[in-house]
């Protein structure tokens, strides 16, 4: 059937609950009721008009209720006796007439209020319309409209109600700070978050950094934010790289506040994780009692080595740190470190930062590596590190062949292999650390404490689960 008919009328015969009546098919009557609806337009075939217009919904009275003569049709013309009209009022309260509380029969949430109230006070619904006697007069239609008018009101409060719910759910949600609570009972969190497979490792970082004293980088502390807060806001930074404005918000705190908490901080895991763990090299005793079977050729391994590189910006205005910094193989302002890792696939050195146009040669020659190696000692790298002439008296390095014959021979081929073979762990060790973002890309900001922030993470990248399945049952077992 679709719409009613009437002017500024929403009904569908779809949603609503009243009846609609087709115009009547004499030509007297059709007439009638296209005056009453105050209508040009010719009704078609498929014309209705909603029961809501008829006074107590019967076709019978023909369409008499729209917004313009809702009151003259429900105020008395003329007053009555006080008695009388008190006889009436009383004979009126009847069960079937609508009161406060049927808001129980509202409609659907999906009726705007806005239509709901138009519907109730406009017009008597038909299922609540008491039917009309010679007797009933304009006291009854008094009464009704005011019982309409409780029901509106009904309708309005429990509306408002659904609203409020609606403003303190979102008030809650909105006042609840990002915080490790939120995070701790959820492993995947945890990782996505911190870069750390499980709240107890989480946890056990902060109890080491718990007990060490701050030096806060801007001489002045976070009160606000509590301590595992802190430590979390850090490494939210190291691993996902966020805007310090998007972790302002987050942790509801400023901008400096980020800054003086992710430069403290990181300088505080270094100092608790590389500092005490890594500083220096493990030896070649240590590395056989773990050794797994893609080094059963490289026994007197001590380290291999691989460089990666860190992509940054450099102020335009300067020339000199822009060509410096320029790195060929990766077409774009970098840093450069060195990366050592033991035959087990624990990174037990990490060089500092240099600019991206230093060679390989130069940073192992500048780095202090070298120092650390003892007679006897075989490194691995790529055929890049031509380092041999600057490595100590007795120390060995391995790399693969350079093809100077039409082929490799078999020999060449074997000890190519086996050299790839063990070198793979230093570029997934490489690949682990970039999972922290901050090695991405390093912000101006966090340039001044690259080499901090560079072996910061690659202490946190020990804290993952061992990189060698060989190991981590070696690990199991034990």
């Amino acid at each position: 059937m679709g719409m009613c008919w009437a002017p500024d009328c929403k009904h569908y015969s779809t949603r609503d609950t009243c009846r609609f009546f087709r115009f009547p098919k004499s030509e007297k009557e059709r007439a009638k009721w296209k005056r009453l609806l105050r209508r040009d337009v010719e009704p078609g075939p498929g014309a209705y008009v909603c029961s809501c217009h008829f006074r107590d919904g019967e076709k019978k009275n023909g369409p008499e209720l729209f917004l313009h003569n809702i009151k003259k049709k429900f105020i008395a013309s003329t007053p009555e006796k006080k008695k009388k009209r008190t006889r009436k009022m009383k004979t009126f309260d009847d069960p079937a007439i609508p009161g406060p509380s049927s808001a129980e029969e509202m409609p659907s949430t999906s009726t705007s209020f806005r239509d709901v109230a138009i519907l109730t006070v406009e017009e008597p619904s038909a299922s609540h319309a008491r039917p009309s006697t010679s007797s009933a007069g304009p006291s009854s239609a008094a009464q009704s409209v005011s019982a309409a008018s409780n029901v509106a009101l009904e309708v309005e409060v429990y509306f408002l109600k659904q609203r409020l719910q609606e403003c303190e759910e979102k008030i809650k949600y909105l006042s609840v700070r990002f915080s490790y609570e939120n995070i701790k009972n959820n492993d995947r969190l945890v990782l996505l978050y911190t870069g750390l497979p499980k709240s107890t490792i989480f946890e056990t970082l902060f109890k080491l950094i718990e007990n060490t004293e701050i030096k806060w980088y801007l001489k002045w502390g976070i009160k606000k934010l509590n301590k595992i807060d802190q430590l979390l806001l850090t490494l939210m930074k190291l691993r996902l790289n966020c805007p310090h404005l998007d972790l302002a918000q987050r942790f509801d705190i400023s901008q400096a506040a980020v800054t003086n908490i992710v430069i403290t901080y990181v300088h505080l895991i270094y100092e608790v994780l590389y500092q005490q763990f890594m500083e220096v090299i493990p030896s070649r005793q240590k590395n056989k009692s773990c050794l797994p079977t893609s080094f059963s050729n490289f026994t007197n391994c001590r380290a291999v080595l691989d460089c990666t590189e860190i992509f940054t910006v450099v102020a335009r205005t300067s020339m000199k740190k822009q060509r410096l910094t320029y790195s060929n193989y990766k077409h774009h302002n970098t840093f450069k470190g060195l990366i050592g890792v033991a035959p087990n696939g624990v990174i037990t050195y990490v060089s500092d930062l240099y600019v991206g146009s230093t060679s390989d040669q130069k940073v192992v020659q500048d780095c202090g590596i070298l120092k650390q190696l003892e007679v006897g000692d075989l490194i691995l790298a790529d055929r890049g590190f031509l380092i041999q002439n600057i490595l100590p008296p007795g120390v060995s390095l391995n790399i693969p062949q350079f093809l100077r014959s039409p082929q490799f021979t078999p020999e060449q081929v074997q000890c190519t292999e086996n050299i790839a073979r063990a070198r793979i762990h230093v570029e997934r060790a490489i690949r682990r650390m970039k999972c922290y973002h901050i090695l991405n890309f390093m912000p101006r900001s966090l340039c001044s404490y690259g080499d901090v922030v560079f072996k910061a993470v690659a202490a946190l990248t020990n804290l993952q689960y061992p990189l060698i399945r060989e190991v981590s049952q070696f690990f199991n077992d034990e």
